[in-house]
């Protein structure tokens, strides 16, 4: 799938670009350019207020049906506003969970009665979500997660732990992957429940990264109700739903990641111009490989909406993007710091409170953020290693890893 501009689709980022700098003004004006995933130099209640923005002019329900409040807009119109969203420098999105993850699989796999539920506030920007799948014991295999919940009357009680939570400390509800089954095994007995965050049974705890964020965080459930009928996809389904999720992932957005890309590695290429490393023969050569994997990336992105358009769904094969975005970022955080050389490894003196709350000292500029926070990558929605044994075992049809 290639996605021409025909005169429609030029006239709708036109509109897209004429919203952003119409409403990017008054609070928004300085958030060009700032923020982001691993980022964090713009507070969450901003970029918060912003979602809500964004959901005035109905950009949040772009590919949502009609029926729950979006736009049921063309996968092309998708593409084209996440492309031209990231060329305007526009801000970059706090994770929405609830907008790219829970909200398609409720539309995908819940009950009507849910998606009317939940799907409404989710495209208005003012209820939030967080993802309850990694624990201590299970982060990449999640078929070994140890959360329960069992039936008490009409009401599920959830217990257990998770870990690696991102943005729990802003979400009012979590989607949480937990056992209901007490014999089954792995994959087995699983199911996808919805837990509201805001109740006695929930515990909160901040995780410090060694950027001095704490997007990420720990939860502790500890008999958390809720309602019976809040399960998505069925009792004892919840690994194909969570299976769907991580797919949901993997959509649209795509291409306009691959753009944001696209501009980090040429502000890296006019750094390395202008202090010289472009000179170094192993830089260079280093450098022109970046340039070129990513045309690779973005021709496999192509391929997999091509396979999206086709099923609706996403497949297995979702992973084979995953791995090689991740990989490829996380490399070019490695070689940002080479280009950038020994003034990479020191921080700028903070002023506290304001320039630094958490008192580690030191603030990081975005090329060391994306050093620190890339090596992520290749960890969070699914480590390497599990994209790998995906691609194996669905998309080629490999035997099984022993265990």
């Amino acid at each position: 799938m290639e996605f021409a501009r025909t005169p429609k689709l030029e006239a709708f980022a036109d509109e897209v670009r004429t919203w952003l700098e119409e409403h990017l003004v008054g609070e928004f004006a300085d958030l060009r350019g700032r923020g982001g995933v691993g980022q964090e130099d713009v507070e969450a209640e901003v970029l918060l207020a912003w979602e809500r923005q964004l959901a005035s002019g109905g950009w949040l329900g772009l590919d949502y049906p009609e029926r729950l409040g979006g736009r049921d807009a063309s996968l092309a119109e998708q593409v084209v506003f996440h492309q031209t969203y990231v060329e305007a420098r526009a801000p970059g999105r706090i994770p929405n969970i609830g907008l790219t993850l829970l909200g398609p699989t409720v539309v995908a796999y819940g009950t009507l009665e849910q998606q009317e539920r939940f799907v409404p506030p989710i495209l208005a920007g003012t209820e939030h979500w967080c993802q309850g799948y990694s624990e201590p014991n299970a982060g990449s295999d999640l078929a070994n997660v140890s959360t329960r919940a069992h039936l008490v009357g009409d009401r599920w009680l959830v217990s257990g732990q998770k870990v690696w939570t991102s943005l729990a400390q802003v979400a009012q509800w979590a989607f949480v992957v937990c056992r209901t089954d007490p014999d089954g095994e792995r994959h087995a007995g699983l199911s996808y429940l919805l837990v509201p965050m805001d109740q006695p049974g929930v515990e909160v705890r901040p995780i410090v990264q060694v950027t001095g964020g704490s997007e990420f965080n720990e939860v502790f459930f500890d008999d958390a109700e809720t309602d019976a009928d809040l399960v998505v996809g069925g009792v004892g389904n919840g690994w194909a739903v969570a299976m769907g999720t991580l797919g949901f992932e993997r959509g649209a957005s795509t291409l306009g990641q691959q753009t944001g890309y696209r501009q980090e590695l040429d502000a890296l290429l006019d750094l390395a111009r202008r202090n010289g490393a472009l000179d170094n023969p192993a830089l260079r050569q280093d450098l022109m490989r970046s340039y070129s994997e990513l045309e690779i990336l973005r021709y496999n992105q192509l391929r997999m909406l091509t396979a999206l358009v086709a099923d609706g769904v996403p497949g297995p094969e979702m992973s084979i993007g995953k791995l090689y975005w991740a990989s490829w970022h996380r490399r070019l955080g490695e070689l940002g710091m080479r280009v950038r050389g020994a003034s990479g490894m020191v921080g700028v003196d903070a002023t506290p409170p304001l320039d630094d709350p958490l008192g580690i000292g030191y603030q990081l500029d975005r090329l060391q953020r994306t050093f620190l926070y890339s090596r992520a990558h290749t960890i969070y929605g699914g480590s390497n290693q599990i994209q790998r044994n995906v691609i194996g075992e669905r998309v080629l049809g490999l035997p099984r890893e022993p265990r």
